[in-house]
């Protein structure tokens, strides 16, 4: 909850002006409600997407406050997010309401971003790998390959969101890894292989490029470094591995 439209205008513009095109990166901004409509004509023509935080699972009613997929696609978003740990966490979105706006983004064609992810507690006994295979068999239960494979998956350890702390790459490597065995059990190597997973949890520029070149890290989904374009940008550089 950052930004109102004249915020994230600001943003985009300054963003736009201090950054190389984006090569063979995907970059994806993922501002509130309010601002989608604006965002999506500042960028459109440039290479950077937009996603929502968040939907309702059903497509139309007596849902005062909230919004479907279908409002949200037609915003020109591509991408939503399903299951944020603040979702989870402060709003109690079960894993059943995550599969179900998985669903609903799916529905309209849009992807959705899964975010998975363990709290300290859960961490310190041991139980992120059995944890985090529980998300995804709710949150992705009874897909076909074909609808897997627009779906990006997020680990985000809730203990290292907002805190300053980080999982070191190879606790995220780990964990990311096992991510990808369960996909491969559940579908197949191939999707596995192919499916794009993003680390997120106090994501900046000095840890970025330590991150996105593990294995099998594809990406990163950064949250408050991502509030000043310029830092954003930095991510972006580190992450491709470049000097712009």
């Amino acid at each position: 909850m950052h930004m109102t439209p004249a915020e994230t205008e600001a943003f985009i513009k300054a963003f736009l002006g201090s950054r190389s095109r984006a090569g063979d990166a995907e970059i994806l901004l993922i501002p509130p409600f309010t601002s989608l409509d604006r965002a999506s004509r500042l960028l459109e023509g440039s290479d950077v997407g937009l996603g929502a935080q968040d939907l309702h699972p059903e497509p139309k009613g007596a849902f005062t406050g909230a919004v479907s997929a279908e409002m949200i696609r037609e915003t020109g978003c591509t991408y939503v997010l399903v299951g944020h740990s603040e979702r989870r966490h402060v709003f109690g979105d079960t894993d059943e309401v995550v599969h179900a706006k998985l669903r609903a983004a799916l529905s309209v064609e849009l992807q959705p971003i899964l975010c998975v992810g363990e709290v300290l507690e859960e961490r310190r006994a041991g139980t992120t790998e059995a944890v985090i295979s529980g998300q995804l068999a709710v949150g992705l239960g009874g897909l076909s390959p074909d609808e897997m494979r627009r779906v990006t998956v997020a680990y985000e350890p809730v203990w290292a969101i907002g805190t300053g702390e980080t999982a070191t790459p190879q606790q995220a490597q780990e964990t990311i890894a096992a991510i990808r065995r369960w996909l491969a059990e559940r579908f197949d190597e191939a999707l596995s292989a192919a499916t794009l997973i993003l680390y997120g949890g106090s994501v900046k520029p000095g840890n970025a490029a330590d991150l996105v070149t593990q294995p099998d890290i594809d990406g990163a989904l950064v949250g408050g470094a991502s509030l000043d374009p310029s830092a954003f940008a930095q991510i972006i550089v580190a992450g491709r591995g470049d000097s712009g």
